[in-house]
């Protein structure tokens, strides 16, 4: 099954970075976001990617080219042009690489891959988003009630800390505890190629007119994870996204990144 990963937006709260480099290629761990995500389908068996690129396309383009050379030790014989590799990561993955517009909204980056994906169930998610999902289990729980939209539903933990009052005194005091309510959008999705036909054109932003009309045919249920998930939305969350990573406890990393990174 594909997975589609939305890659090609301006990323303009993340502005440290994002002038040189587009969003998902914002690294962690010495490694772009983007790799991340893509380990983590990988670890669960889903390892053909199609990539929708958009503002610097040619630096995931350059980026994946080059990826052995990158992420490789090798000799070069300047005589012959010779490469001699010394190691690399076994890497599998088949990765599809699609320019769908600098100015395109979400919904249109997905319409503009119909043809590519075809009439198959699909993977889709955002370029910036980290969870330690079970993503096997996302997809059973889509194919269990058969509906054409799967979302999955976060719910993160609270960017202040949380009062409870009972008057005026301070009944229960939690330093950014994870939202008890308010379930958000996670951002890991799966679909059946049906979805296609809610997408109107680029102008479509994939959250709005596609998914409201999906509820409100009925089609569109919620996978709940209760997990670790994290957007990198600012430098403030690329931050505590590389602390994490620094200290070996990303719960997101797979088997091999804790063999082979930490």
């Amino acid at each position: 099954m594909k997975v589609i990963i939305l890659a090609g937006g301006f990323g303009t709260r993340l502005s440290e970075y994002t002038g040189t480099i587009p969003k998902p290629m914002v690294p962690i761990g010495g490694r772009p976001v983007l790799w991340h995500i893509m380990r983590t389908y990988a670890s669960y068996g889903y390892k053909d990617f199609v990539v929708a690129l958009g503002y610097k396309a040619d630096i995931i383009k350059d980026y994946f080219l080059n990826y052995h050379a990158l992420n490789s030790n090798f000799t070069v014989n300047l005589g012959s042009g010779v490469v001699t590799p010394h190691q690399h990561d076994n890497i599998d993955w088949n990765v599809s690489l699609f320019d769908t517009g600098g100015q395109t909204m979400t919904g249109g980056r997905v319409k503009r891959l119909r043809d590519f994906i075809g009439n198959e169930r699909c993977m889709l998610t955002y370029g910036d988003g980290l969870a330690d999902i079970d993503l096997n289990a996302l997809e059973a729980f889509h194919i269990n009630h058969g509906k054409m939209v799967t979302i999955s539903s976060v719910r993160p933990a609270a960017r202040f800390g949380e009062l409870e009052l009972a008057g005026d005194r301070v009944a229960s005091f939690q330093e950014k505890p994870q939202l008890q309510e308010g379930w958000i959008n996670g951002g890991f999705f799966v679909f059946e190629p049906g979805f296609f036909d809610l997408i109107d054109d680029d102008a479509t932003m994939l959250e709005r007119e596609p998914m409201e009309r999906a509820a409100a045919a009925g089609e569109l249920m919620a996978y709940r994870h209760e997990g670790f998930w994290h957007c990198m939305d600012t430098k403030r969350d690329n931050d505590l996204l590389q602390s994490i990573w620094d200290k070996g406890a990303a719960p997101w990393a797979t088997k091999w990144e804790k063999q082979n990174v930490f």
